[in-house]
């Protein structure tokens, strides 16, 4: 009797080893957890629409206020991490150098990116492989307040919005405002001279005098602007009335319309010496597959990501958030179509640069900082204060070797 039971207990033991030993029950197998940062217009369209998509699958959406951070401390533990994240694309690079990502097109049906937008699939794609699924993007825009530019006056160039601001700046009003002393909006200029931040291996400023120039250049809007460049100025500034025009995201509309502005989006205006035009920094969002969910939840992510990727919920999406679908697909919709904000963005998808997703560009964020507070605020030489942000850059940089 007593070796019976001994020969129970150890075949309990193997049945036990071998559901732990990396098999994921059927209930288990169709629920995909997703972590996001998002608003809840936009998680609520996910929700409804896949709840109808893809019934049979429990998906959850987990909000996290650290979602990177909180990435980086559970890696590909499948007992705390996520299956999936829905986030900007610019952590790519620094959650595929983790090996927490699995690559998206092995897990996606065939033609299923045929009609996404090439920007965002440049954004999401490190070392030539696609990390993400796109499901829409955001973009900086021309906007104004048409009490006091008429669509007539808005600047089709550099030249042009300087004159403007000429002639409409002065007690205590301005002709048009920005955060022309952070990165992330002075990148615009930076481009419209051919320059970069940053390149695909990493080099920090690959053309030195099309940034310089663009510094140059940019820094007699500046004069014209105030000394103040934090989100919270620039937006009062606009909102109150106190600015006829700024560069800002599709995130101000909502309180530039409560505020009863009578708002004008415009195309990005063309520098004059060279051509090109102000072109902004993209950001795409979409969904991110770890590992370990890919290799043991394989076909509930196929059959969710086969959901995310139809057209359908990039309409959703468009109409519940004024999000700027990634599937291309979505703007033959009428109700897409019709929605300025929306098409905005879209138009100017033809010339934004996606924000670098390699880890090299999380130090170039505060050096591009320090170069435009040393330069427009401080007053400093433009070539030695580049050279010192430069020397800077590549120390850094080094570092993370």
């Amino acid at each position: 009797m007593k070796r019976f039971f001994i020969l129970i207990l150890c075949f309990a033991m193997l049945l036990s080893l071998t559901a732990c030993g990396g098999k994921t029950d059927s209930a288990d197998a169709n629920k995909l957890v997703i972590w996001h940062d998002k608003e809840d217009a936009v998680i609520t369209a996910l929700s409804d629409y896949l709840a109808q998509a893809v019934p049979n699958l429990d998906v959850q959406f987990e909000k996290k206020t650290s979602l990177t951070d909180s990435l980086k401390l559970v890696g590909n533990d499948p007992s705390a991490a996520p299956d999936l994240f829905l986030f900007a694309h610019d952590k790519i690079g620094v959650f595929a150098e983790m090996g927490i990502l699995a690559p998206v097109e092995p897990l996606l049906e065939e033609g299923a990116l045929d009609n996404f937008l090439p920007m965002t699939l440049q954004a999401a794609t490190y070392k030539d492989t696609l990390y993400q699924l796109p499901l829409y993007f955001e973009t900086l825009l021309f906007m104004y307040n048409r009490r006091y530019m008429q669509d007539d006056e808005v600047p089709a160039t550099t030249e042009a919005l300087y004159a403007y601001m000429e002639n409409n700046t002065g007690r205590g009003r301005y002709g048009f405002v920005e955060q022309h002393s952070t990165a992330y909006y002075s990148a615009a200029w930076i481009h419209g001279f051919g320059g970069s931040i940053i390149d695909s291996s990493g080099t920090p400023f690959p053309d030195a005098q099309a940034v310089q120039d663009a510094l140059a250049y940019h820094l007699k809007f500046v004069k014209l602007m105030p000394g103040e460049t934090e989100y919270n100025t620039v937006n009062t500034l606009f909102l109150e009335g106190k600015a006829d025009a700024t560069i800002g995201g599709p995130w101000m509309v909502p309180s530039a319309r409560e505020a009863g502005i009578d708002l004008g989006i415009a195309p990005m205006p063309t520098v004059d010496e060279t051509g090109l035009a102000l072109a902004p920094y993209s950001g795409v969002q979409g969904v991110h597959v770890l590992k370990a969910a890919a290799e043991r939840k394989t076909a509930a992510v196929k059959q969710l990501l086969a959901a995310l990727a139809k057209p359908e919920i990039g309409t959703s999406l468009a109409l519940a958030s004024g999000c700027a679908p990634a599937n291309g697909s979505c703007y033959d919709d009428a109700r897409v179509a019709e929605d300025a904000l929306v098409q905005a963005m879209r138009q100017t998808a033809e010339i934004a640069v996606p924000m670098p997703n390699i880890p090299e560009m999380d130090v170039m964020w505060t050096v591009v900082s320090s170069l435009l507070t040393d330069v427009n605020l401080s007053g400093k030489d433009i070539p030695s204060s580049f050279q010192s942000a430069k020397e800077q850059a590549e120390s850094l940089i080094a570092g993370m070797k």
